[in-house]
């Protein structure tokens, strides 16, 4: 990466369309079926959305996208994004501007929860809160990257407003385990007072993914099964640690006892 790195909003068509071949290339798709094919990419430029590029130099190496959510929300919602390793917190720094500008508050997106190092840029680098947890949410996906998978994601929600301030984790090692994972280590803590659960996912389920999808898919619902009671409880995500825990936190009620 070269000191010549910009970030531009792209409205061309050659623009565009080497956006959509970086997102092929990036999901493993051909370029002649793309997962956002410019055309879909041109249209919600026009219909008030943004189509960020980063640039290396003269060389592509970045683009996320984001639209507006539902009217008088001040919310939006980035589709998709990627970026070079070093890029990825410019580029969404991008895109919380342009959406402020514009009388954003919060930016909503999804992703796999799976995938550690994506939940440890979203909770603990932005500060964003995971909000939701969606069980198969795309059905059978047929790109590279999560091919053989179901596709449960974790909606994270951005306050754009609020200052990055230091997260309370409690004390993860002195809770009780409440559920093994598929390698027969623990997969999920619980503290006594029930402010946190933790729970861990693997270094590289990608590389699992294509190794062995069977016992990847079993880390899967494993995983699922302590979110989706977390979450129903009224859990939310606050964290990742470097060693692949999150943190899920029961929100405290102001001017509770």
């Amino acid at each position: 990466m070269t000191e010549e790195v910009s970030i531009r909003t792209v409205h061309d068509v050659a623009g565009i369309a080497a956006v959509a071949d970086l997102f092929s290339d990036v999901w493993q798709m051909p370029r002649s079926s793309p997962p956002y094919p410019a055309e879909v990419l041109h249209s919600l430029v026009h219909a008030g959305g943004a189509v960020h590029a980063a640039y290396d130099g003269t060389r592509l190496a970045g683009a996320a996208v984001a639209v507006f959510g539902q009217p008088g929300r001040q919310d939006t919602y980035s589709l998709v994004a990627a970026a070079d390793r070093g890029l990825g917190y410019a580029v969404k720094q991008a895109q919380r501007g342009w959406a402020m500008e514009r009388g954003a508050r919060t930016m909503r997106w999804t992703f796999d929860p799976l995938v550690g190092r994506n939940a440890r840029f979203n909770l603990v680098k932005l500060g964003a809160t995971g909000t939701e947890y969606l069980v198969d949410f795309y059905g059978p996906m047929a790109d590279g990257v999560n091919d053989g998978d179901e596709s449960d994601r974790l909606t994270v929600t951005w306050d754009l407003t609020a200052p990055r301030t230091p997260r309370e984790t409690g004390d993860r090692d002195a809770a009780p385990v409440t559920h093994l994972a598929p390698d027969d280590a623990f997969l999920a803590r619980r503290d006594t007072s029930d402010r946190h659960i933790w729970c861990r996912v693997l270094d590289d389920i990608v590389k699992l993914r294509a190794a062995d999808p069977t016992l990847a898919l079993r880390w899967r619902h494993a995983v699922r099964a302590v979110f989706t009671e977390a979450f129903a409880e009224g859990y939310v995500a606050t964290g990742m640690s470097r060693d692949g825990w999150y943190t899920l936190t029961r929100p405290t009620t102001e001017g509770a006892a």
